[in-house]
């Protein structure tokens, strides 16, 4: 059964509508699936290896410059070929090529999805309402281009004319999480004398460990928000503020602000000149925004060059999701593996482990983008989600997380799907512990797969009450990544790959997966409930827990002075 999408009229825009599917229970796929996962249920990795001996040739494919092996999931041809179906029954492939031509997916907030066109080619055209948005971008990206090699040339100076020496970003969510593994993952490629660092919690304590060994006349403060009204950006960026212009004078804030937002009125009224902002758009979700403006931080430490490359590499996969076949298209499957894990193997999670020292913070970046989009309770119609949503993303690099929660993988009860990232050539000069750490990262495959059975335990000699202890059953599935270098152009690779993964999934659930209200909700409460902490309001109609608090709180407060 195909998908028909129906364009309804929306201010001048379409807003897309799938009509004819919504429930992914409800299509002709669904039972055959509920078949075979409990045929699934019933074999192993060892006996799923043993009857396909050509398994890990037809489950690896190749994306971007990385190789995929999916061969040691809980998967078979005639699974596969059930996934596959499922997606075209509920038309992934025009929803994806909706977002692509920037119809109006993001159906509860009425706006277009178009991060991909961030990484656009610079001579193409999206025409939006009369306005060719590559055009507006590329405006932005040359203008972050020409602002980043006037501080990186020590052209831009601070108020005392010294150079920069360190950049500050300033954000929170999207704006802090995809810039702070960036800088990690691509400060290698530094050639330049800067720093970057990063502040996002509003903890008052995370700016004066972020700032205590740094010189108010040598450091740049990048802040990012959108509305720039972010309480916890905004709170950091007055702190910022405060911090300059004690030390340099209120004339210094110019010389040591620039800001990223979609508001440059609100930008002027904070006390940075609006000359120095750099432009956000609705129809880019924070999470989504690395590629934007938002990339400024990045753009500052590895400079424009990199920069391109990095959109390159998300280029790449943008190419590779939109032309690929589904049964050779890496994003697809593994937005179909996620799918088939929730809600037909009963896995709630996603272990994501990066054999790269410098991906430490990929998990985290992860954690937002994955159950951020995918977290949710109802289809894009507002109907109750009749399936799980999508998975808890947790996870470590390796080898960290070997000797911490890897206890519970080997020889736990849980069903926890990972992904294993590593990459062949090293990030440094010391070979023989990247031979080490790539021989981790090949044996934990193996060994989660595979595991070390009673029987090999006995041939081995060990003492049979020993044995139930040391048994490693296996049978717990993993994906390997891997990529030949961590540069600029595989890290933009690896994190589109992720974006569009998340879209899959949230297609097949009927979610819209680009709006965010659970995030809203304590916003708004945290908004009141400041007024009430500090004394300006009475305590107002809270559930008895909260209320309690917010009184001891209260008297904890006025004895901050004595």
């Amino acid at each position: 059964m195909g998908v028909a999408l129906e364009l309804r009229e929306y201010q001048g825009g379409y807003l897309v509508m799938n009509e004819i599917v919504v429930d992914p229970t409800a299509t002709l796929m669904w039972p055959s699936l509920l078949q075979s996962a409990q045929r699934i249920k019933a074999t192993t990795l060892t006996q799923l290896f043993a009857e396909n001996p050509d398994r890990v040739a037809s489950l690896t494919f190749e994306a971007a410059g990385y190789s995929v092996d999916f061969s040691k999931n809980l998967i078979d041809d005639t699974v596969v070929t059930q996934l596959l179906a499922l997606a075209r029954e509920l038309g992934i492939e025009a929803l994806r090529d909706a977002m692509f031509a920037g119809e109006i997916i993001n159906t509860s907030e009425r706006r277009r999805v178009l991060h991909t066109a961030l990484r656009a080619p610079r001579e193409s055209s999206l025409m939006i309402e009369g306005v060719d948005v590559v055009a507006e971008i590329q405006a932005v990206l040359d203008q972050m281009g020409r602002f980043v090699d006037q501080v990186r040339s020590g052209f831009w100076r601070g108020a005392t004319g010294k150079v920069i020496t360190d950049v500050v970003n300033i954000g929170i969510g999207g704006s802090h999480l995809g810039p702070l593994l960036a800088g990690e993952a691509l400060r290698r490629r530094v050639s330049a004398p800067l720093t970057v660092h990063f502040i996002a919690n509003i903890d008052g304590a995370d700016f004066d460990t972020e700032t205590a060994s740094l010189n108010p006349e040598t450091t740049l403060f990048v802040v990012s928000s959108k509305s720039f009204t972010t309480a916890e950006t905004m709170m950091n960026a007055s702190l910022a503020k405060a911090w300059i212009i004690h030390a340099l004078g209120d004339e210094a804030v110019a010389k040591h602000f620039v800001a990223v937002s979609g508001d440059r009125r609100a930008v002027a009224s904070f006390g940075i000149d609006p000359d120095n902002t750099f432009a956000m758009w609705d129809f880019v979700g924070g999470r989504y925004s690395l590629g934007s403006a938002i990339g400024l931080s990045t753009m500052l430490l590895i400079g424009r060059d990199a920069f391109i490359e990095m959109l390159a590499g998300f280029r790449d996969i943008d190419e590779h999701f939109t032309t690929a076949p589904l049964e050779k298209n890496v994003p697809v499957l593994f937005g179909l593996l996620r799918i088939w894990y929730s809600c037909f193997l009963g896995a709630q999670s996603l272990g994501v482990m990066p054999y790269a020292a410098d991906l430490r913070s990929l998990p985290g970046y992860l954690q937002q983008l994955v159950m951020e989009s995918n977290g949710k309770r109802v289809t894009r119609d507002g109907k109750p989600l009749a399936t799980p949503s999508g998975p808890i993303v947790w996870g470590a690099p390796g080898t960290d997380g070997q000797h911490s929660f890897f206890q519970l993988l080997h020889q736990g009860t849980h069903l926890a799907p990972m992904d294993l990232v590593g990459y062949l050539h090293p990030l440094s000069s010391h070979r023989e512990s990247h031979d080490q750490l790539m021989a981790n990262l090949f044996a934990q495959s193996q060994a989660l797969a595979f595991g070390r059975s009673a029987e090999q335990l006995i041939a081995e000699g060990t003492p049979s009450w020993l044995v139930p202890h040391r048994t490693v059953p296996g049978n717990h599935p993993s994906t390997l990544i891997l990529g030949e270098r961590l540069n600029p152009r595989a890290f933009g690779a690896l994190i589109g790959l992720y974006e569009h993964d998340v879209f899959v999934q949230g297609a097949i659930l009927g979610i819209d997966s680009f709006d965010q209200w659970g995030v809203e909700l304590g916003k708004d409460l945290a908004a009141v409930i400041t007024d009430e902490v500090q004394g300006v309001k009475a305590i107002g109609d809270h559930d008895p827990s909260t209320g309690r608090a917010i009184e001891r709180y209260r008297a904890a407060r006025r004895d901050w002075a004595t």
